[in-house]
């Protein structure tokens, strides 16, 4: 996935968000408990981003949102060691991650690529877990949060969180190098906090969407796409990612983790009135 070469102008490609758009789950909550059995991650810190997360997981994406969102990773992160979380994610993750990929999700991206288009996954996670994904799913490039590491640890700062029009920033970006043609490209996304990625090219497509987020797509005539449970990924080079490849979990470890414990404790307080 070499950035160094450009490409004939305005070819249009395919970018695709990660977490329930490829994948059928987050792709980085099967190592919480890891990293609470190894120390790294205290519940009552889960417990504490759960409702920090909460409290404005259904704000639209913009710069509060966004800002809060990067505090709250940094206040997380910073201090653990980024070597032992790289071995703890190879270790263990990759057998969970795996079997969570969409099989239409597979073999749109391989479409894809059989009409000619680049692959782009566009992602928040980190960058060390999202491109071995993408090499695993034959993407071209990949955009992802890239956390600062200083004497091998996290310093709680992001050097580019890719989130919300971030996104499209890394997007254009990315064009420019490339010579794509974003108004010829595609951009597929389950998320409402993606909305700025789906506008910014000229056939977006939203996957297994939420109300809120279908309805845009229907007022604008936007296609709406429903992925299955997911199988095993059918690719030529699975096996090469499977044994090869080290992941290293991003900062969305936490802020996923957090929405999906933070609905259900919402979820318990509903139904206790």
């Amino acid at each position: 996935m070499s950035d160094q070469t450009p490409a004939a102008p305005g070819r249009p490609a395919a970018f695709f968000d990660l977490d329930k758009t490829i994948i059928a789950r987050s792709s980085t909550v099967a190592l919480t408990s890891t990293l609470i059995a190894e120390g790294m991650l205290r519940r009552r810190t889960v417990l504490k981003s759960a409702y920090a997360q909460a409290a404005y997981q259904f704000v639209s994406s913009g710069q509060i949102q966004s800002e809060r969102l990067r505090q709250l990773l940094g206040g997380i992160v910073a201090g653990w060691d980024a070597s032992r979380l790289a071995g703890l994610a190879r270790d263990r993750l990759a057998a969970k991650v795996w079997p969570q990929v969409f099989d239409e999700a597979a073999e749109l991206i391989q479409s894809h690529r059989d009409a000619g288009r680049d692959v782009v996954i566009v992602s928040a996670s980190g960058r060390e877990l999202v491109e071995p994904i993408g090499a695993m799913l034959g993407a071209d490039h990949c955009l992802a949060t890239r956390l600062e590491v200083k004497n091998g640890r996290y310093t709680g700062q992001a050097e580019f969180f890719n989130y919300g029009p971030a996104k499209v920033e890394a997007m254009t970006a990315l064009a420019e190098r490339h010579g794509y043609d974003l108004a010829r490209s595609f951009a597929y996304s389950d998320s409402i906090t993606d909305l700025p990625m789906l506008e910014a090219v000229g056939h977006p497509a939203v996957v297994n969407p939420s109300r809120a987020l279908r309805r845009i797509a229907v007022e604008r005539g936007w296609q709406v796409v429903r992925f299955a449970a997911p199988g095993p990924v059918r690719t030529e080079n699975r096996r090469l990612a499977l044994s090869g490849a080290a992941l290293l979990v991003g900062p969305v470890l936490v802020v996923v983790t957090a929405t999906l414990v933070g609905r259900r404790l919402r979820g318990r307080r509903l139904r206790g009135r």
